[in-house]
């Protein structure tokens, strides 16, 4: 039989640690959460409904002209009201206060387009998201999630936080121009792919629809300049 030395097992058990502390980061309810911002409501993952979750374990709340933002589970934001058609730009600005504040890893914040059925099993959307770490996602639910940049990626565009516990901001657009669908971030194209690429089976039923916000789980942003550009 071979032996394997003792140095070498510690050495494994020592790097397999930060991979079992990541997938300890559940969701946690926040205090005091649900939607307070007149016309808007949400839909948390269907993973996490499945674990007991809901829209009131995540919290929506204007300040001035802000929104504050503070999840609990992973959720979509929209107002009704707010769809748009043919070609549009979706842009606002997202400050996390502090970078990793509330997870033991980055978690992404972003633009959501395209929703149709929303707040349904069948809904559907597209959405860019950011991370304070320096990389960026470009991820659908069509019903089901499909991703278009797959786990995401980094940019040199994507603002990095200088370390845990410090804030980071990143500007981030959506746009639906000339037969192509784009994510901007901080005044940079990261991600351009034909409408045919996003449109179909399995993915979104039109590029037409309600724009929102889009959180990842244990997250906190202020949101500003949220708007539709034609």
């Amino acid at each position: 039989m071979r032996r394997v030395p003792l140095f070498a097992l510690t050495a494994a058990v020592v790097v397999a640690i930060p991979s079992i502390a990541l997938a300890q980061d559940e969701s946690r309810a926040v205090a005091g959460g649900g939607v307070s911002v007149a016309g808007w409501t949400g839909k948390v993952d269907a993973r996490e409904a499945a674990a007991g979750l809901k829209l009131e374990n995540a919290k929506f709340a204007k300040e001035g002209d802000a929104f504050h933002v503070t999840t609990g589970p992973a959720v979509t934001y929209w107002n009704p009201a707010n769809r748009a058609t043919g070609d549009y730009t979706v842009r606002a600005t997202f400050r996390e206060p502090k970078f990793m504040g509330l997870n033991n890893h980055p978690h992404p914040y972003g633009i959501v387009i395209a929703g149709n059925d929303m707040g349904t099993d069948q809904q559907s959307l597209l959405y860019c998201a950011a991370y304070g770490s320096g990389r960026f996602i470009v991820r659908g639910f069509g019903p089901a999630p499909f991703q278009m940049n797959g786990r995401g990626e980094e940019n040199a565009a994507v603002k990095k936080a200088a370390a845990p516990g410090e804030e980071v901001t990143q500007e981030i657009a959506m746009s639906v121009r000339g037969g192509k669908v784009e994510c901007a971030i901080n005044g940079t194209v990261v991600a351009s792919f034909d409408r045919a690429a996003v449109v179909g089976d399995g993915k979104l039923t039109s590029t037409d629809g309600i724009y929102g916000l889009r959180f990842g789980h244990n997250t906190e942003a202020i949101v500003t300049g949220f708007k539709v550009e034609k």
